[in-house]
C-alpha cells in the first residue's frame, strides 16, 4: 500500500472529524455526568459513527452508481464541500455552529444521551467525514484499499475517542486561544487538501494533467 495514500487518508480525516476542535464541545454536551457515564457516551458515539462511515466506505461508490452519478463528479463535488468546511473552521463558523448544535442539545432535556445526535451525528460522521471516505475509498478500489481506509478511519476515531476520556485536562491545557490556532491550521490543510480532491475530479474528466 501506497504511504503516501495511508498519510492523506489520516490528515484528510484527522482535519475533516477534527478531534481537537471537537473536544471541548463533549465536555459542554456531558457537563456535570460522571466519568463513566461520559467514557459511555464517549464510546457509543465512536462506535455509532464508525459503523455509519464503514457504510459509506463500503457501498458509497455503488449507490452513486445506481442513481448515475461518477466518481470523478463526487470528487469534485465533495472537494468543493470540503473547501466550504476550510473556509468554516478559518473563519471560526464551523466552531460556532457545533456550540450552538451542542447548546440546544443541552437545554432541551439534560438527561439526554448525546451520543447519537449530535455527537455521532452530525460532529463526527458529518456531510465532510462520509465524503472524504467514499472518495478516499475511490481512489483505492478493492477490499484491500477499504481495509485500508477502514482502518485509518478507526485509528482516528481511536484519537477521537482518547481525546474524549481526556477532554477536560485538554482543555485545561489548551485553553480557548489554543483551540481556535488549532482549528485554523486544521482549515488551511483542509483547504489544500479540498483543492486537490477538485483536480483529481477534474484530471478523471481529462480536463486537468
Amino acid at each position: 500500500m501506497d504511504t503516501g495514500f495511508l498519510i492523506t487518508a489520516f490528515v484528510t480525516l484527522v482535519v475533516i472529524i477534527d478531534p481537537v476542535g471537537m473536544t471541548p464541545l463533549f465536555v459542554a454536551l456531558t457537563q456535570g455526568m460522571t466519568g463513566a457515564r461520559r467514557r459511555a457516551i464517549a464510546l457509543r458515539a465512536c462506535i455509532t459513527s464508525a459503523l455509519i462511515l464503514i457504510v459509506f466506505a463500503a457501498f458509497g461508490e455503488a449507490v452513486l452508481g445506481f442513481i448515475g452519478i461518477s466518481m470523478p463528479a463526487f470528487r469534485i463535488a465533495g472537494g468543493i464541500l470540503l473547501f466550504l468546511t476550510a473556509l468554516d473552521m478559518l473563519f471560526e463558523r464551523r466552531t460556532k455552529r457545533r456550540e450552538g448544535t451542542a447548546q440546544a442539545e443541552e437545554e432541551d432535556d439534560d438527561s439526554d444521551d448525546p451520543s447519537v445526535f449530535p455527537l455521532a451525528i452530525p460532529l463526527i460522521a458529518g456531510p465532510g467525514a462520509i465524503a472524504s471516505v467514499i472518495l478516499l475509498a475511490g481512489q483505492r478500489p478493492g477490499l484491500e484499499g477499504l481495509a485500508w481506509v477502514i482502518g485509518v478511519m478507526l485509528s482516528v476515531l481511536g484519537i477521537v475517542f482518547v481525546l474524549f476520556l481526556t477532554a477536560g485536562l485538554l482543555e485545561r491545557a489548551l485553553g480557548r486561544t489554543g483551540i481556535i490556532v488549532v482549528t485554523r491550521l486544521l482549515g488551511m490543510l483542509l483547504a489544500a487538501l479540498a483543492v486537490q480532491f477538485v483536480l483529481d475530479g477534474l484530471r478523471g474528466f481529462g480536463l486537468a494533467l
